[in-house]
């Protein structure tokens, strides 16, 4: 009879750790220069009681990359600054502009900017902004608020969805300094998809986070039934391999047919800025 032949569970367990090492490598290397982006979202995903911040770009073909991760305790400006400078490293280009998601860290944005300047416009999640301000109601009102809030963001031009807001800002004055002043707070960067002019568009897909909510729902499906992670690498190892599986089936965003117009309408406001900005700087001179 012939010999019998087997690996030993930790040779196999050694090739495995190996193979996923590389789709780490791969993930974190892979160049961003051929890729013509549009949009970045970045959000936190908790592995026990650590968080990683994840990022995905969208290019203006309308496909989801997965651009990649960096552990962290907070979502705060050192963060942010380095997770970019990292993509710009490896040849993300943003000459026309990225428009760029976040849920409302202040840090993430101030890392961002600092990196990105004014290429970089950024869209505040409207439904953690809804949230936040309803939180410091009585729960009598915040039913009826919250709809308010929803119907002025629904509304389709940005001056219509201004002067709703501003209306639902008097009220609230009456009601709650504290959610004056989380409504007052980045507002106008809920409605940069407004004042582009793409708010019907674009909207379902950018005017939350959720185009990364539901990636973070298919990492679960991977990743939540571990109860024990053991070091970093194997969190690392773990979520890469997650994400390049998860890649080629994602799929388009949804208002794809618009990214060029968003691109040329990004181009038009960052060209305003800097006249003001110039024009605010000779001012103070």
């Amino acid at each position: 009879m012939p010999e019998a032949f087997g690996l030993s569970g930790s040779a196999v367990s050694r090739r495995y750790i190996r193979a996923i090492a590389r789709e780490l490598k791969k993930l974190c290397e892979r160049r961003l220069k051929g890729y013509g982006f549009v949009a970045l979202i970045l959000d936190g995903k908790t592995f026990g009681t650590d968080e990683t911040m994840v990022a995905l770009g969208v290019t203006v073909e309308g496909r989801r990359i997965l651009l990649g991760f960096i552990e962290t305790g907070t979502e705060n400006e050192r963060v942010g600054r380095e997770m970019l400078e990292g993509l710009s490293f490896r040849g993300i280009k943003i000459e026309q502009g990225l428009l760029c998601m976040l849920d409302g860290s202040k840090g993430l944005r101030k890392g961002i900017y600092e990196v990105f300047g004014t290429k970089a416009l950024f869209q505040r999640c409207q439904w953690h902004k809804r949230g936040n301000v309803v939180s410091y109601l009585p729960k009598s009102v915040q039913g009826s608020m919250r709809r308010k809030l929803q119907e002025a963001y629904q509304e389709s031009s940005y001056e219509k969805a201004k002067e709703k807001l501003l209306k639902i800002w008097k009220e609230l004055q009456l009601i709650n300094r504290s959610a004056v002043n989380s409504l007052d707070e980045g507002l106008e960067e809920t409605l940069t998809l407004h004042r582009l002019g793409l708010f019907q568009e674009l909207g379902i897909s950018f005017k939350t986070t959720n185009c990364m909510e539901s990636l973070m729902a298919l990492i679960g499906q991977k990743t939540n039934k571990v109860d024990y992670w053991k070091t970093s690498d194997q969190k690392h190892r773990w979520l890469a391999a997650a994400l390049l599986d998860i890649e080629p089936r994602l799929r388009k965003v949804k208002g794809y047919r618009y990214l060029p117009q968003l691109r040329v309408s990004m181009r038009s406001e960052i060209e305003k800025q800097v006249v003001k900005q110039g024009a605010q700087t000779a001012e103070v001179a």
